[in-house]
């Protein structure tokens, strides 16, 4: 027999856990403050971490892992499995000091969810931290970009691919032409560096129907080396029993038949998350009074809303909003986003800022309201610099109240340098119209309006 102490396993614990460590948990009982010690067989513990074995060999699974990759995984994170059997403790932890054996569902109802909020935290870094916990994970130095290639992209710019690891001509063999697209604008080195089970993908059977997959959604050829990048575990996934499920389980909560594409380029790990934890997400916008039909575009809106935790990122700030005065449904319909900030991060110091310069709580809530976007900006480095630049303009503070989307223009690509033409040429607009105008548009009248200047001086 052991016994059992309660103690917790913080997420990156300094000394190595043993496994089936012998533990004491000492509980007061009776009149006289004689300690009973409450046994639990070893047994219990063993049966307890093969099941948490199972859990996350299956979750491994979802993430595009084969089963032999995900067993090498599972088998090298004895560490980890120690973590999650010490959440059980926790969260069961009335059974647990009685000798009382968790059932499978029980078991998989308190991993799973834990597993899928470590996904949006660790992202491609997942299997690396499970696999060092509870040491950070190393950091894995970026592949050396192909000088010769001409990148047509801002953002996430994929080198030439390497295909020296593959089946000489492999490539040369896909079709259609999205599959041509693919072997010159992704490197299987940078994929695999980033996402190493990437390599034990099948061609034929993996990869090339993934991109099929993504072409019949309605995703652009030039669209589907970015979407690979970015969430290459996809590859692995079925398409039978995952991803076209999860599809057609968004297109029944609204998901616009042409808009697919865009959620996917928008979010692909969407296709990550269980449709358990998507129901959760839909249950909440439910709740905050979404209506069955707009659920659809809030999540084609913003599909990364799924992988924030309700209950702690989510149903916090809703709360917040409610008790400044902002109706949640509007902003949860038109402005989802910042839903998944941190209250105390983001949210309150802004509302604390804006009321610092002499706005009230109302008219805090009617800016919130128009133009939420404008709360997910960095206070120090968007909203205070705007905010100086405005006292300089000459317009009365009430502006910002009818017009918060200004701090969401950028102040030296046009604030500023519209706000200079103005004064230069003597006009006066309106904040909004200042702003909002076409560079055309705006263009022409400050054209027009210098051609006046010069000809009235000659």
């Amino acid at each position: 027999m052991m016994y059992l102490l309660d103690f917790r396993i913080p997420l990156w614990l300094p000394a190595k856990v043993e496994c089936f460590q012998r533990k004491l948990e000492i509980a007061e009982s009776g009149l006289d403050g004689s300690l009973c010690l409450k046994p639990v067989a070893v047994t219990v513990l063993t049966t307890m971490k093969k099941e948490v074995k199972d859990v996350l060999t299956f979750f491994l699974e979802q993430q595009g892992l084969s089963n032999i990759v995900a067993a090498t995984v599972v088998k090298k994170s004895d560490l980890f499995l120690e973590h999650l059997v010490s959440r059980l403790n926790i969260l069961h932890e009335t059974g647990f000091l009685t000798g009382k054996e968790l059932t499978t569902m029980e078991i998989r109802e308190a991993v799973s969810p834990y597993l899928e909020a470590l996904l949006p935290e660790h992202g491609d870094t997942l299997i690396d931290m499970i696999v060092h916990f509870p040491h950070p994970p190393p950091e894995v130095k970026s592949a050396p970009r192909t000088p010769s290639l001409k990148l047509d992209r801002d953002q996430e710019k994929l080198p030439v691919l390497a295909i020296d690891s593959m089946r000489p001509g492999a490539m040369a063999r896909m079709r259609p032409r999205a599959m041509a697209r693919v072997s010159e604008s992704v490197q299987i080195r940078a994929m695999t560096r980033k996402f190493p089970p990437f390599s034990y993908y099948n061609l034929e059977r993996k990869v090339k129907p993934f991109v099929k997959f993504l072409l019949e959604l309605g995703v652009p050829e030039s669209d589907i080396p970015r979407v690979l990048y970015r969430s290459p575990q996809l590859c692995g996934i079925s398409l039978s029993k995952n991803l076209i499920p999860t599809m057609k389980y968004l297109e029944e909560l609204g998901v616009d038949n042409k808009k697919r594409s865009k959620l996917i380029l928008r979010f692909p790990a969407m296709f990550l998350f269980s449709q358990l934890k998507i129901n959760s997400t839909v249950s909440f916008l439910t709740e905050m009074g979404i209506s069955k039909e707009a659920i659809g575009k809030v999540l084609t809106r913003c599909p990364n809303i799924v992988g924030c935790s309700v209950e702690d990122k989510l149903r916090p700030a809703a709360k917040y909003f409610k008790s400044i005065g902002v109706d949640v449904a509007y902003i949860a319909q038109h402005c989802p986003q910042i839903l998944a900030l941190s209250v105390e991060g983001n949210l309150r110091p802004k509302t604390e800022f804006f009321l610092e310069k002499g706005y009230n709580i109302e008219e805090i809530a009617l800016m919130i309201q128009r133009h939420g976007a404008f709360y997910a900006c960095s206070l120090s480095r968007s909203v205070k610099p705007k905010w100086e630049f405005f006292l300089s303009m000459g317009y009365p503070r009430s502006v910002l109240v009818k017009f918060p989307v200004y701090f969401n223009f950028s102040l030296e690509g046009r604030i500023k340098p519209r706000s200079g033409l103005m004064k230069a040429c003597g006009l006066r607009w309106t904040l909004s119209r200042l702003l909002s105008a076409s560079d055309i548009s705006f263009e022409k009248v400050v054209k027009a309006k210098m051609d006046k200047m010069e000809n009235s001086d000659c």
